[in-house]
């Protein structure tokens, strides 16, 4: 996990659309299947830390790499 002294942005799942190229749809379902980058809830919204997202990434990148 990446860890910093600098404040983590939270995306929203438009912001997390975006950044993966992906329906938000996919995500939504992603979620509900425990796939994809952790995200936490903030009250009534989902948000994902930026860096849990370029992480999951990463590990996305090594899986295929192997």
């Amino acid at each position: 996990m990446h860890t910093s002294n600098t404040a983590d942005p939270l995306w929203d799942m438009d912001q997390l659309s975006a950044y993966l190229k992906v329906p938000k749809r996919t995500l939504y379902r992603w979620r509900t299947q425990h796939y994809g980058p952790r995200g936490i809830r903030v009250g009534r919204y989902v948000r994902y830390p930026q860096s849990e997202v370029i992480d999951w990434v990463r590990q996305m990148e090594q899986a295929e790499d192997k």
